[in-house]
């Protein structure tokens, strides 16, 4: 398995909803020390410091719709940031111009759910969120990630591809596969993020997860990693019951298999097409 992710004292993440821009430089220097190195934990380790350690002060995470608040937390040796999301609305229509839709939801659920997802088809770049209740009302709480050297807005203002442009094309192109199998509604270039290393991040997924059952733009979709493709056509109803119970409902699950079903159709496709070394590239060191 890849290295989860890479944690330095210095580093921070805003994770918003709905966030066109981002405070990073005012939150560099807010980052808390972490009294032990958090890079050598597991996801698995991470999801219990989340779940078990104690919410220490709080404050607004910035910038976004849906009150988010950036918290520190610590279990005695470990301390470490994090974002707590309790957003749970519904509406019958949601007015919000060229992005009006019907049967509007935005909920902390579905951080959860992606990040459960993304672990189920060998992903390693949506952050570890759990189901906690804070101040007895349910909540996704996120492990903050650290490291942040810019915004994919920053990114396209600079103009730059980074070291291996196609590590960087490949990274974006994923992400585009991933917010057609979750039907993200609210991918900008404020919730799309990059590490020092060149790493992407996918953050705040609480308008994931419709209900439709085809794909968007399908046409955008040209590669795919090797791995995920096969862990997507291997991906069962009971896994993705097993990974997002509670957190998904039966109807969401059943329109997230529908996609999946159009992705692999559309890559073999693709492959019958122009050939497999044009379609299929071999895992990202991400």
């Amino acid at each position: 398995m890849r290295p989860f992710l890479r944690v330095v004292a210095s580093g921070i993440l805003v994770c918003t909803c709905g966030v066109l821009s981002s405070p990073l430089v005012a939150a560099r220097a807010q980052a808390p020390q972490s009294r032990t190195s958090a890079s050598r934990l597991t996801p698995q380790e991470i999801e219990t410091f989340l779940l078990k350690a104690r919410i220490g002060s709080t404050r607004s995470a910035g910038g976004g719709v849906t009150d988010s608040q950036r918290a520190t937390l610590t279990d005695d040796t470990l301390t470490h940031d994090a974002q707590i999301q309790t957003v749970d609305v519904s509406k019958a229509r949601f007015e919000a111009g060229a992005a009006s839709e019907v049967n509007f939801r935005d909920s902390y659920r579905y951080n959860i759910a992606a990040y459960r997802l993304s672990r189920l088809l060998g992903m390693d770049n949506v952050p570890v969120s759990v189901d906690r209740r804070v101040d007895g009302k349910p909540a996704a709480v996120t492990w903050w990630i650290d490291d942040v050297a810019m915004t994919e807005k920053e990114r396209v203002a600079k103009k730059t591809m980074g070291p291996q442009p196609l590590r960087t094309s490949s990274q974006l192109q994923m992400m585009q596969v991933f917010d057609e199998l979750i039907q993200n509604k609210d991918r900008n270039p404020g919730n799309i993020v990059w590490t020092s290393d060149w790493k992407l991040w996918l953050i705040d997924h609480t308008r994931a997860f419709r209900t439709g059952k085809e794909l968007a733009n399908p046409d955008d979709l040209k590669r795919c990693d090797r791995v995920f493709l096969t862990q997507l056509r291997q991906l069962t109803p009971k896994a993705l019951n097993d990974a997002t119970d509670k957190v998904l409902s039966p109807f969401e699950r059943e329109a997230l298999l529908a996609r999946r079903d159009l992705l692999v159709r559309h890559f073999d496709g693709r492959i019958a097409l122009v050939g497999e070394s044009n379609v299929l590239f071999d895992p990202l060191t991400w």
